[in-house]
């Protein structure tokens, strides 16, 4: 029983990922994921999912659409039953959080 709770809370978690996969930066053709704004991702039992992210700066324009359209997102999946997207600067965003497809994608490759 334990190793198929496990199981479905991975499937979960990469279903979350796929969800985070489709949130992108307005100003930035690369999705937040990919960027490395992403810092965390827990599923907690009754499937609860928490996210810790960052901006790509303090004074970010999309300071408030990005988190909104990522819990959007998240909750739109199927067995997700809440989502909590907590925002932190701690640490400080750098461009070396960027997956290598990031900076592929944009140049720094």
């Amino acid at each position: 029983m334990e190793e198929q709770t496990l199981d479905a809370k991975q499937d979960l978690r990469s279903q979350v990922v796929e969800a985070l996969k489709t949130v992108y930066d307005p100003e930035i053709p690369v999705d937040v994921y990919e960027l490395g704004l992403i810092y965390d991702i827990k599923v907690y039992p009754v499937n609860n999912v928490y996210i810790l992210m960052t901006l790509t700066s303090p004074a970010c324009p999309s300071a408030e659409e990005i988190p909104g359209e990522i819990e959007r997102k998240v909750r739109a999946l199927e067995d997700v039953n809440d989502v909590n997207v907590e925002l932190t600067f701690d640490p400080p965003y750098s461009q070396d959080m960027m997956s290598d497809a990031a900076k592929l994608e944009l140049g720094f490759l």
